[in-house]
């Protein structure tokens, strides 16, 4: 670096200043990319898997390495944001940012409004009081409801653990819109770029919401 021997793999680069040579041939930094996903159930948010479960790779195409923005677990489908972007993924996730996750979600009795309001008052479980921002019916039948809940800050399984609390089986739960960005059409095991202005979006959306305002 610069003309001289480094060794040590952690020693700070500054990329507007240093000059990186491997072999003689200098390193750029690589362009930074931004992705959405429509993760399928069934699918680990995981570069590999011990256990030899299919991982969120197996669906994007040819690129660079992109990290996972957050996670979403086995069980759990739709939108998953990826990027090389550590900082912007660093502020999309930081928790004054206060940017809602919204989430449909299939549980297995005929939801109504008491629980709506039960979900939004909050819940102790393990340890933590899990409740969410909002929650509406979004269409039943004689068995099952869906639900729409919106999440400001999630904690692990936020969602299953605040109902398995109630004794409800969660049938479905699909992730459907983070902030401004929401999944729209995009296929199943489906991914995409994002657009600048979805970008933008996102960056203008941080912080500009508070809980209860």
């Amino acid at each position: 670096m610069n003309g001289i021997v480094r060794r040590d793999p952690e020693a700070p680069v500054g990329l507007q200043k240093d000059r990186i040579e491997v072999d003689g041939r200098r390193l750029d930094a690589a362009g930074k990319i931004y992705y959405m996903l429509n993760k399928p159930r069934g699918v680990v948010t995981t570069a590999s898997d011990e256990k030899g479960r299919e991982t969120i790779y197996a669906y994007l195409p040819e690129l660079p390495w992109l990290a996972p923005v957050g996670r979403l677990d086995k069980a759990s489908e739709g939108l998953l944001l990826l990027t090389n972007d550590t900082e912007w993924a660093a502020r999309i996730l930081a928790p004054e940012s206060h940017l809602p996750k919204t989430y449909h979600v299939q549980i297995g009795k005929v939801g109504d409004e008491a629980l709506t309001r039960e979900i939004m008052h909050g819940i102790r479980a393990g340890g933590d009081f899990l409740r969410s921002e909002s929650a509406r019916i979004l269409r039943g039948g004689k068995k099952n409801t869906w639900l729409e809940i919106v999440l400001e800050e999630g904690k692990n399984r936020h969602i299953r653990r605040m109902m398995a609390a109630l004794g409800i089986e969660v049938l479905r739960l699909v992730r459907v819109a983070i902030g401004p960005l929401a999944l729209g059409e995009l296929p199943k095991g489906a991914s995409r770029a994002l657009t600048n202005e979805e970008r933008m979006a996102m960056y203008q959306a941080r912080g500009s919401r508070r809980v209860g305002g």
